[in-house]
């Protein structure tokens, strides 16, 4: 009795273990599954090409036999064709490029005559008349700027017939020169602009053009042209700045992004290792010129968007990023790219599929780009539609579930149900948040140019020239 007691008290034993080691090897079967998709997903941030650009993917692990073989693009030729091919012919005419399609309209134009060396004919020596000239060739000619030192040299007069008379006090007048666009300073305006222009249009950064203008013939350093950008953008930029702020502010709609930069000398007590951030806020075509703007700060932090957004009220066009939420008076339209961009990760079949529906929605945007808001929204509400909600419905019946980038890409898209639709709604809003990320192209240049800045107010001094350039 006690042998059954004890045969059955360790077959229990023995069963616990075992449940307990297939969990554990469940367990350890997902991590493993968890770690090659990350691996995989490195892999292909690192090796891949980075466009996102649909093209035809084979099933994973399969190569395609034909990519490589010309032979096998073109059509198959039997006797009787399954489908009739028709063949057009189009008469392209043929531009030729004129002499001078090179220059640009308004280029001031120098003439140099050639003349005869003998004016005589050679057979009777009479005097040879002009009857025409042609153009033989024409050339590009650079003239170089130069350095030119500029003295304001004040005049003073006075009256002599004053002076000579003792009961009349002297007459004396004097010339009185401009002031400088920075008090105590040698910088006249166009260094000023060709200083702000390099930087912010040539992304040259200011140790670099110190040689540049030592090459000119002005003896100067990196702190000197530091302080000049920020003293001109603070006493002549500013107010342009601030114009253009209310202006933007008065729109129902922006666009907004962020992006990060590093600032050295920073006032919260953090290290200079520590990212700082420039925001930019842009406008739509649909309600007047675009304007951009851009604003530096020392953290990504939601108190950054309530700032500045301080007497906005409208449509906020932006990604997924949790600042971008509950603003008061302000609703929210995500972004279908960054959509896009987490089922392109899913490298998978059911990635493809979300690819797809993505694909779908841009089609039809390119055929409504030219459309006016009021049109473009009613073709989104009849076509447009049906697919995001099938799109949605799709996600919600599968089974997406884990830590893989099928799962992330799923929860990440339902998420933010609401604010994706909300392009439908309104054909002033794009589907994407792409104009702003084409806007910050400036700020993410420079920053591999000139890589930081050294105080807040330098940093404050980029943010302002790179919104007025």
């Amino acid at each position: 009795m006690r042998n059954e007691e004890s045969l059955e008290r360790l077959i229990a034993l023995l069963e616990r273990q075992l449940s307990e080691s297939n969990n554990r090897n469940e367990e350890l079967v997902r991590q493993v599954a968890h770690l090659s998709e990350q691996v995989r997903q490195l892999t292909k941030a690192l090796y891949a090409p980075k466009s996102e650009k649909e093209k035809y993917q084979a099933p994973e692990g399969q190569g395609s036999l034909f990519e490589d073989d010309p032979s096998f693009n073109d059509s198959e030729h039997t006797e009787e064709q399954s489908t009739e091919t028709i063949q057009y012919t189009v008469v392209r005419k043929v531009k030729k490029k004129k002499r001078n399609d090179s220059f640009k309209d308004g280029i001031e134009i120098e003439e140099i005559h050639h003349h005869p060396t003998d004016l005589h004919c050679d057979s009777c020596h009479h005097e040879l008349h002009e009857i025409g000239s042609v153009v033989a060739r024409e050339e590009a000619k650079f003239i170089p700027a130069k350095m030119v030192r500029v003295q304001h040299i004040e005049h003073a007069y006075e009256c002599t017939a004053c002076k000579a008379a003792t009961e009349k006090p002297s007459q004396i007048k004097r010339g009185k020169a401009p002031s400088a666009v920075i008090p105590r300073s040698i910088a006249g305006p166009t260094v000023l602009a060709k200083l702000i222009y390099d930087k912010f249009i040539q992304y040259l950064p200011l140790y670099r053009q110190v040689k540049e203008w030592d090459r000119a013939g002005l003896m100067t350093n990196d702190k000197n042209l530091s302080n000049w950008v920020i003293r001109s953008t603070d006493e002549w930029l500013s107010p342009i700045y601030e114009k253009m702020k209310s202006k933007l502010l008065e729109k129902s709609i922006l666009h907004i992004d962020e992006t990060y930069a590093q600032v050295l000398n920073r006032s919260d007590g953090k290290s200079a290792r520590s990212n700082a951030y420039n925001w930019v806020f842009r406008t739509v075509p649909a309600q007047g010129p675009v304007i951009v703007l851009f604003q530096n700060a020392l953290s990504r932090s939601r108190h950054v968007l309530e700032q500045f957004t301080q007497g906005f009220q409208g449509m906020v066009i932006c990604d997924g990023y949790s600042a971008y939420n509950s603003l008061p008076g302000i609703d929210f339209a995500n972004c279908w790219a960054h959509v896009r961009r987490y089922w392109l990760r899913a490298d998978s079949k059911h990635g493809r599929v979300g690819v797809s529906y993505c694909n779908r929605l841009y089609d039809l945007e390119r055929q409504f780009k030219d459309l006016s808001p009021g049109k473009r929204r009613k073709q989104r509400k009849k076509l447009s539609k049906p697919i995001v909600e099938e799109f949605f419905s799709w996600i919600e019946g599968s089974p997406f579930f884990g830590k893989n980038a099928l799962a992330t890409a799923a929860d990440y898209t339902l998420k933010r149900m609401v604010p994706l639709k909300a392009f439908l709604h309104d054909g002033r809003i794009e589907i994407d948040n792409n104009p702003a990320e084409n806007a910050i192209r400036p700020t993410v240049i420079g920053r591999k140019n000139w890589l930081f800045s050294v105080s807040e107010s330098g940093a404050r001094a980029n943010a302002i020239c790179l919104s007025v350039a």
